[in-house]
Formats: C-alpha cells, sequence, structure tokens
C-alpha cells in the first residue's frame, strides 16, 4: 500500500475516526494496545508515544522501563464493527527505546531483522498460515467451555455447521479490513474451522495473522461463542495446527521453481527443506511453544511428528503442494496457532537461510504413510521425530546457536526463563486425569 503519515491522517479524518489503537505483541504473541485519541494520532505517527514496557511480560525491568512505539502507516485499519459515527482504528506498531533503536525485545522488529539478512542476500520471503480454531460455547456466567457448539466435519454444511453464519462474519469483517480470502471451511473436527487469506510479504502475513485471531475471537463474541486457538482443548479429536506456506522470491521470480529440476524444485528450495529439517528440534520450542502444543504433536490425528518431506504425502512435517511457477512453495506443517507469528515466521527463515548458506541437501522425499510405518522401518529409513514436549524443545533451543541467533539474546533468555516455569508448573499440578485414574482407586 505505501500510505505515508498524511495519507492515515486524512484517512482518519475522512472516516470520523474518534480513537486509535496502538497494537504490538508481548514475547509470547499476545496482542497488547494503547488508546489514543485520534487528536494525538500525528503524535504517535511521530513516534513519540511512550508506554511502561514494563507491564508487558519479556520486555524490560522497572528501573528501563520507558518504550517507544512507532506505528506503521500501512497497517491502518478502521474497525468495521464499531460505530461509523465515531470509528476506531488501528495500527500495528514496532517498539523503539528512549535511544532511538529498535527494541531488542520487539517480536516484530526481531522479524524484520531476519528478513533484512534474507534480502542481504537477494530474497523476499512471502508466506501463508492456515490458522485452524475452535469455536466453543460459553456458560451462564459468560465463560468458556469445551463444549462445541456443532457436529460438523470436514467440509460440512449446515444444519450441521452451525458455525457457518459466525465465519461468514468473520470473512466479511476480514474481507473489510483488506483481507483476501481465499477460502473458508469446517475443519475435521467437531466444532473446528479454518478460514485461508491470500499469502503475502512475511511481515504483512504476520500483521494479517495477529489481525486475525483479534477479529475471529471479537466476531465469535458477537455470536455468543468463544473462539480458542488453543492446539488441543479436547482430548481423542484432532487439534489446530497452522500449516505454514513458505517461498524466496528474487525480482519477482519465485526461486524455488526449477523446471528442469526433479520434482521442479530448485536447489535452493531443496537446500531450505535441508535446513528446515535440521533445525526443526530447536525451532519448534517457538512454533509450539505451549505444554498443550505436544498434546497434539502424537500420532493418529494426522499431525505432523515426523521429520521427512514428499511431494503430496500428508503424514511428513513438510509437504511440496502440487502447484508449480510462481505457486511454488514448502509448506511447514507442525507449528500451531498458538505462536507468536512473527517470532515464528523469523526461527523459520532463518532456518531454510542456513540451509541455503550451507547447501544442506534433505534426505529422499517420503511418498509412504509414515503414520504405518513401525519404529524399526522409521529408524531404518532415518526419519526422527520432533519433541515430544514442550521441555525437550527447549532443551534442543537452549543448544541452537542459529535459532537463538534469529530470536537474539533479550527474547532467547526471557521466552526460555518464561517457558521454563511454565512447564514446572504443569509437572507440578494435578491434573484430572490424575483424579479419575487415581483418586477412588487408591
Amino acid at each position: 500500500m505505501g500510505y505515508t503519515k498524511q495519507d492515515v491522517l486524512d484517512m482518519a479524518k475522512e472516516a470520523n475516526v474518534k480513537f486509535i489503537r496502538l497494537q504490538f505483541t508481548d514475547i509470547f504473541g499476545i496482542l497488547k494496545n494503547v488508546a489514543i485519541p485520534v487528536e494525538q494520532l500525528e503524535k504517535a505517527l511521530d513516534g513519540e508515544m511512550m508506554f511502561d514496557g514494563s507491564s508487558i511480560e519479556g520486555f524490560v525491568r522497572i528501573e528501563e522501563s520507558d518504550q517507544f512505539l512507532r506505528p506503521d502507516p500501512d497497517t491502518f485499519v478502521i474497525f468495521p464493527w464499531r460505530p461509523r459515527d465515531g470509528s476506531v482504528a488501528r495500527l500495528i506498531c514496532d517498539v523503539y527505546t528512549p535511544n532511538g533503536e529498535p527494541f531488542a525485545g520487539c517480536p516484530r522488529c526481531t522479524l524484520k531483522r531476519v528478513l533484512t539478512e534474507a534480502s542481504e542476500l537477494g530474497y523476499t520471503m512471502n508466506a501463508g498460515p492456515e490458522a485452524e480454531f475452535f469455536l466453543f460455547n460459553i456458560d451462564e456466567s459468560g465463560r468458556p467451555t469445551t463444549i462445541t457448539h456443532d457436529k460438523g466435519g470436514y467440509f460440512d454444511l449446515s444444519p450441521v455447521d452451525l458455525g457457518e453464519s459466525a465465519r461468514r462474519d468473520m470473512v466479511m469483517t476480514l474481507q473489510e479490513m483488506g483481507f483476501e480470502i481465499e477460502a473458508s471451511h469446517h475443519e475435521v473436527a467437531e466444532g473446528q474451522h479454518e478460514i485461508d487469506f491470500k499469502y503475502d510479504e512475511a511481515l504483512a502475513t504476520a500483521d494479517k495473522l495477529v489481525t486475525f485471531k483479534f477479529v475471529v475471537r471479537t466476531i465469535a463474541q458477537r455470536h455468543g461463542l468463544h473462539a480458542s486457538f488453543m492446539p488441543k482443548p479436547i482430548f481423542g479429536i484432532n487439534g489446530s495446527g497452522m500449516h505454514t506456506h513458505q517461498s524466496l522470491f528474487v525480482d519477482n521470480q519465485n526461486i524455488f521453481f526449477d523446471e528442469h529440476a526433479p520434482y521442479q524444485l530448485s536447489e535452493t528450495a531443496l537446500h531450505y527443506i535441508g535446513g528446515i529439517l535440521k533445525h526443526v528440534p530447536a525451532f519448534t520450542a517457538i512454533t509450539n511453544p505451549t505444554v498443550n502444543s505436544y498434546k497434539r504433536l502424537v500420532p493418529g490425528y494426522e499431525a505432523p511428528v515426523y521429520l521427512a518431506w514428499s511431494q503430496r504425502n500428508r503424514s511428513p512435517l513438510i509437504r511440496i503442494p502440487a502447484r508449480r511457477g510462481v505457486g511454488t512453495r514448502v509448506e511447514v506443517r507442525s507449528p500451531d496457532p498458538s505462536c507468536n507469528p512473527y517470532l515464528a515466521l523469523a526461527v523459520m527463515l532463518k532456518a531454510g537461510l542456513d540451509g541455503i548458506r550451507n547447501k544442506i541437501q534433505p534426505p529422499a522425499p517420503v511418498e509412504k504413510n509414515i503414520y504405518r510405518l513401525t519404529a524399526e522401518e522409521r529408524a531404518a529409513m532415518g526419519i526422527a521425530s520432533l519433541p515430544g514436549s514442550l521441555q525437550e524443545a527447549l532443551s534442543n533451543l537452549e543448544n541452537s546457536s542459529i535459532i537463538q541467533d534469529a530470536l537474539g539474546e533479550h527474547i532467547f533468555e526471557r521466552f526460555m526463563e518464561a517457558k521454563k516455569q511454565e512447564y514446572q508448573e504443569y509437572k507440578m499440578a494435578v491434573h484430572q486425569w490424575e483424579i479419575d485414574r487415581y483418586l477412588a482407586r487408591l
């Protein structure tokens, strides 16, 4: 789009905007905002809006709390669900220090830094995520339950798919906010849904994903429902993933495509795949960052747990969709929608770039259904598995200088500290499964 400061001021005036939400995420991907009256918009666009960074988890200590928000004019959009008379708009911001430097704990700045690294090699990254979510009923007190409001399955229609009305409103709202929606449908599990939007350059995609989750939750609430991006909210049914399609372009040419190569995949694409497979044990802590993430990453529910790649087979970690030419891409199937999209794209890109730099060759593609192979057969084929727990993923991250470099020291240290504490609390908690299994018997 390329909006200027004056463009934003003019659009806000024309739409009778009264309030602006300056949005950013903490290191865990939780969306934050500072609301300002429109009279402060010009000051905000000049990067003069200050906030207390010590109040944001993973940012800074209280003695160094002053932080500044620098809005990206291209992210200006008006919330369609708010009254037109006195509209509310938003701008997504980078976080800066009082010294005028990008804040090391800002996830958006972190992605921009890795994208700059790619740009210095001549590459532009495009990405397209498929973020699944559940729609749940709420109880009399307005609290979310795990009771799905429909019994629909993959691609079902109403009246079985009772979420169709809410999903339609989500799509229309997203379109009003500038999204190009490619498809929306009921997913495999009861109450599970997916809305796909067109790929874009990586930074714009991360911005859109943050916005997408915010909009889906908002519209669900207006339908008396709760939208959850929790990876595995219900035992025994499929969890929610965020398959992430990725490609690299040079001068508007998709360099993953080579018409004359095997599989029509360039050496660059193969090396990118090699880098992903090498570093995925470490970056899984970022793309699958919760204790609950590893309840999804188990065999039997179409979740990709095996470190392999294929052209069409959906059982490996990486799939290469059939389309070629400008649409040639690598689909990494392990991430889930609980991740911070800025950090997730940063670590996957960093892994792929390492593969390109060091010409890491991937193993041969696996066209068999890996889910049906025995452990011995997988071992004979050299097929390893993703980490089985958050603790294992964090251990791998601690041993990866490449992924730590993608995150930067600040985010790495605070992420590790918080996630180790999270896992410790999980280990100490008494869970319902234990009560059900042991209380009456022992």
